[in-house]
């Protein structure tokens, strides 16, 4: 009985994944396409050193509303999701009106600090007076980012999924881009960056609200609880969030750490040229974010029921599914990096081109592999993720010192690749620990085998024809094509992987008018 109703379970998260999951896919397929045009347009209307200072300004932004949001956007997450499985709805609601209290203080405190410190880490950090401006107008950012991210959490929490992918990817960026339009037809030059960025947050933040407040009003509603029970969440929330504090903050500095370096050695124009390939290393999230939109909330709560074996089954599917996705994708990267970042940025970001090489194995593996985080964060050992930070965040200041300082945007590179697996292997190790099992099936090393067929016929074409970005695309549509039709023939799929094509069939199908 146990087992029919653990195959039922799987079955329904299996189904519910896929569901979403096409929404999903085709709101974030938009959205990159946005994000990149609006970063192309910066790109190659403002120049290297332009994109440069506004990378700079999202970096710093982003330490700041790392440290004032304390880390309990995901306890919000977590826990609205396990009392949701315990149908606890009341404990839910006090949470909510708690966090927002404790976020209100510490993002107004936040953003006047670094409205007051602009210019002294513009000129005394980076060098550069061009970043005072964008610092100034992006402290008002740090308000408006900590409450979008507690609208969203709690949108995600109750497995709105479409609409939360809508809100954050394809609302937000898409309001970015007409923002950044509207300013420079209007004639604002610089600034325009800066404040599009800025008004496209805060008409996000806005939205964000509007849906939960009013499909998600349960969560606004009284909650009488006693004190005992007040108490006792207070302490249960915090102390599963604050180790998030440090984890915001250090993976700010993990993620940003060769940009600060590559900006102190050499200048904002070295660092424009190197975020030419971090924007194009993100497509590597997009078949994870596909999926754990809805992922966390959904093995959270069958965590809470203490379901392990769906849990195991949950993960396993999912990883697979990322790397069958990504798999093709990397190999496209590692192949033809110039002729990528050439069509997306312009031949001046080519120095690029051997850092997105590099950059391009740690992002094809910590996309497979970082489902750990999640699982970690579902048994409540937060304070794991922080350590592991800590620890890979050292490893990568001491790498990028030294190699950025000899090497430029590559040693900068090589850095973060190797400190991006590491902290890769060490939440595998410990996600294995707690979990009792390796969140991979072992399917994914015929699939590997599968595809050297299509990549050994690419390399073939690839001697034989001149790679521009014409025939670069071409390669890469034939690539994708005889690696389906090898994963197809050679049987890489099995019968939930079948049951998720069925689902996206019949969800992309039209409806028969009666």
């Amino acid at each position: 009985m146990e087992s029919k109703l653990a195959k039922k379970s799987i079955e329904q998260g299996l189904k519910q994944l896929a569901k979403s999951s096409f929404i999903v896919f085709i709101i974030i397929f938009l959205s990159k396409f946005l994000t990149y045009f609006y970063r192309i347009i910066i790109a190659r209307c403002f120049g290297p050193e332009i994109y440069g200072i506004f990378s700079l300004a999202v970096m710093v932004v982003g330490l700041f509303v790392a440290i004032s949001s304390l880390g309990l956007s995901q306890g919000l997450l977590r826990y609205i999701s396990f009392y949701r499985g315990r149908k606890e709805e009341k404990k839910a609601r006090y949470l909510f009106r708690i966090v927002l209290v404790v976020l209100f203080f510490s993002s107004i405190i936040s953003g006047a600090i670094l409205f007051l410190t602009a210019e002294t880490i513009a000129i005394n950090l980076f060098h550069s007076p061009g970043l005072v401006l964008f610092l100034k107008i992006f402290s008002f950012l740090v308000p408006c980012l900590i409450f979008l991210d507690v609208f969203l959490s709690i949108i995600r929490a109750f497995e709105k999924i479409s609409w939360y992918s809508f809100i954050l990817n394809f609302f937000q960026n898409a309001a970015k881009l007409v923002f950044l339009g509207l300013l420079i037809l209007i004639g604002i030059k610089e600034t325009s960056i800066a404040l599009s960025y800025f008004l496209g947050v805060l008409v996000t933040c806005i939205a964000a609200y509007l849906f939960c407040r009013y499909k998600i009003s349960q969560i606004f509603l009284s909650y009488n609880l006693s004190s005992k029970e007040k108490v006792e969440i207070r302490k249960e929330v915090f102390s599963y969030s604050w180790p998030f504090i440090f984890s915001g903050i250090v993976a700010s500095l993990f993620y940003w750490v060769d940009s600060f370096f590559i900006g102190y050695f050499y200048g904002p124009l070295e660092v424009g040229f190197y975020n030419a390939a971090i924007p194009l290393v993100a497509l590597f999230a997009i078949a994870p974010e596909i999926f754990m939109q809805l992922f966390f909330p959904l093995v959270t709560k069958e965590y809470s029921r203490k379901r392990m074996p769906v849990v195991k089954e949950l993960s396993k599917q999912t990883s697979k599914w990322i790397f069958l996705l990504n798999l093709p994708l990397f190999m496209i990267v590692f192949l033809f990096p110039g002729a990528i970042i050439n069509l997306m940025f312009g031949s001046a970001y080519l120095p690029a081109e051997n850092a997105l090489r590099i950059l391009s194995i740690s992002g094809f593996l910590s996309g497979v592999l970082g489902l750990s985080t999640s699982l970690i964060s579902m048994v409540g050992k937060s304070k794991l993720i922080l350590y592991s930070l800590i620890i890979t965040t050292l490893v990568n200041i001491i790498l990028n010192y030294f190699l950025v300082k000899e090497y430029g945007i590559d040693g900068a590179a090589f850095s973060t690749a190797i400190s991006l697996l590491l902290f890769t292997a060490i939440l595998l190790w410990q996600a294995k620990k707690h979990t009792h099992f390796i969140p991979l099936r072992r399917k994914l090393i015929n699939i590997f085998f599968i595809s050297l067929i299509p990549l050994r016929l690419l390399i073939f074409l690839k001697q034989l024809i001149p790679i521009n970005i014409l025939s670069a695309i071409l390669l890469g549509i034939f690539f994708i094509l005889t690696y389906i039709l090898s994963i197809y023939l050679f049987r890489g799929l099995d019968e939930n992987d079948y049951g998720i094509l069925r689902a996206f069939i019949l969800k992309a199908k039209p409806k028969k008018r009666v």
